[in-house]
């Protein structure tokens, strides 16, 4: 592969895996995603972050290429996970004098995961820096963006913040690594996606990292999944704002479990009401055909929420409950919601997600609305009051 040049002396060395169904085997990975890691071949020479074990084959070959018989100085470790730090014992190996740079929350993961020496690390706190010659690297503790040892590097000679999981998208770089050679709109709803799912329980944590990078002039940021952004930083750095803030587009998520069809007609029929009101973006999802984390993103996304759920052994259906508990954890803010739900011989499925809800903080803009068998237009009138307050 032709070296990729990010700045000055700056590469990037990362890969695509397009074999893994589920990233953290848990949120489905349709379009594969991508391991981005960095080298800056200065005067001091430092990797930043590595890649998950078994992703490349020749990274280390391709590290080897760009020092051209040079030593690694330095391993600077931003966040502990796995899938970036996975290749530690490979680098150490081959370069046995190489430092390992971090802080001492990472330092106590370190030995839990690869044992290695104290003798090899190099512990930096919140502003401490580090001379490599032409760059100058500043490293910033961001704690739960999205662990609690999670720090970024900041290069203040070029302005490149290396941010690792934050301001990161599923989906592999086709070709195209930086924001500006790839059409973005493919890449929003990966990136909402990935931010709902995995950042956004922490989203005050990436308020409280954005306040620490205010004022500070940021020309690239880098990060360890996705898109590399050299043209217009700005645009993830404000979208990232824009979530964490909780700020949501006008729209409505109907998500339904129906285990004989009773409960999707009542979905759909609000669906209608809704739409006849004006409102354009409304989305019904099945909870036990599509899977939750995309049901999450467009949650995270519009400004309103209608769960509904037929009856399950006196309790709200299974696939329903796995979306109610993603979630209580991600706890997205600032929604107004509704509830509905059906049966058959006994109640459950609206009596369990009404706790479920008040737990929430949620705006409720209307009564549920619970309907016995097959649901009768006269026995869904409450859905009218629901159509006209949801927004």
């Amino acid at each position: 592969m032709k070296k990729i040049i990010v700045s000055n002396r700056v590469h990037y060395i990362g890969t695509n895996d397009r074999r893994k169904h589920l990233f953290e085997n848990n949120w489905p990975l349709p379009y594969g995603v991508s391991y981005n890691s960095y080298l800056i071949a200065d005067n001091k020479t430092a990797l930043i972050d590595t890649l998950e074990f078994g992703s490349k084959d020749d990274y280390l070959e391709e590290i080897e290429s760009i020092l051209q018989g040079k030593q690694l100085d330095y391993l600077i470790i931003n966040h502990m996970e796995p899938d970036h730090s996975s290749m530690i014992g490979w680098i150490i190996k081959r370069y046995p004098g190489v430092k390992i740079v971090s802080n001492n929350k990472a330092f106590k993961m370190l030995d839990a995961y690869y044992g290695v020496e104290k003798e090899r690390i190099h512990e930096v706190k919140d502003g401490d820096t580090l001379d490599l010659g032409y760059h100058k690297l500043k490293f910033v503790m961001t704690p739960w963006v999205h662990w609690p040892e999670t720090m970024m590097t900041y290069d203040t000679t070029d302005a490149m913040l290396f941010s690792c999981d934050a301001f990161g998208s599923f989906g592999t770089l086709d070709g195209a690594i930086f924001d500006d050679e790839i059409n973005f709109s493919f890449y929003e709803d990966e990136m909402r996606r990935y931010f709902s799912n995995i950042v956004g329980k922490y989203s005050h944590m990436v308020q409280k990292a954005l306040a620490k990078l205010s004022g500070v002039p940021v020309k690239f940021v880098c990060p360890s999944h996705g898109p590399v952004w050299r043209t217009n930083p700005e645009k993830v750095i404000g979208l990232y704002n824009k979530w964490s803030l909780h700020e949501a587009e006008e729209g409505v998520v109907i998500a339904f479990a129906s285990m004989y069809g009773n409960t999707e007609k009542m979905a759909d029929y609000l669906a209608r009401l809704i739409a006849q009101r004006g409102v354009k973006n409304i989305r019904i999802y099945d909870v036990s055909k599509t899977d939750a984390s995309y049901i999450l993103n467009d949650i995270w996304k519009y400004k309103a929420v209608v769960l509904g759920s037929s009856a399950y052994n006196s309790k709200m259906h299974p696939k329903m409950q796995h979306l109610c508990n993603e979630l209580e954890i991600l706890n997205p803010k600032n929604k107004n919601y509704a509830l509905f739900g059906s049966y058959s011989w006994s109640g459950g499925g609206l009596k369990s997600l009404i706790p479920f809800a008040e737990k929430m903080s949620w705006e409720m803009v209307a009564p549920p609305v619970e309907v016995m068998g097959s649901p009768k237009i006269s026995e869904m009138e409450g859905f009218e009051e629901v159509a006209s307050k949801i927004l």
